[in-house]
């Protein structure tokens, strides 16, 4: 009786032995596809929203002009940032103060606010 019981953990061990085997084999080629599918799900492209005041103000991107603000303002309206890395984003018209910030694309949709303030302080105003 011992001897057949341990013809069976051994025959057992044999078969989990291959079985973890297989697995190992074919481990690679699932985990180098979900590599893959986790690459392109996590894109550093975004979307930039522009809220701005006033809302024909010049959107440039990287020194390139994009439109106005308004042309970026919707729901389905908006700033494509496609490649990876910082962007300038510049928004400016004239009489006023330019606005300049830098974004790096996350893969979200972001709305960026901006109130140009005019360069000839409105009256009951400061200094800039």
């Amino acid at each position: 009786m011992r001897l057949r019981c341990a013809a069976v953990l051994a025959l057992a061990s044999a078969l989990l032995g291959a079985c973890a085997a297989k697995q190992d084999a074919d481990q690679p080629a699932t985990m180098a596809r979900a590599r893959e599918l986790m690459a392109s799900a996590e894109s550093n492209r975004g979307d930039l929203v522009m809220r701005c005041e006033p809302a024909d103000a010049e959107v440039l991107l990287d020194g390139v002009q994009q439109g106005t603000c308004s042309d970026f303002s919707g729901v389905s309206r908006s700033l494509r940032l496609g490649e990876a890395g910082f962007h300038q984003v510049e928004v400016k018209k004239r009489g006023y103060w330019p606005y300049t910030t830098y974004y790096e694309p996350s893969g979200a949709r972001v709305t960026l606010k901006v109130k140009l303030r005019p360069v000839v302080p409105e009256a009951g105003g400061g200094a800039p």
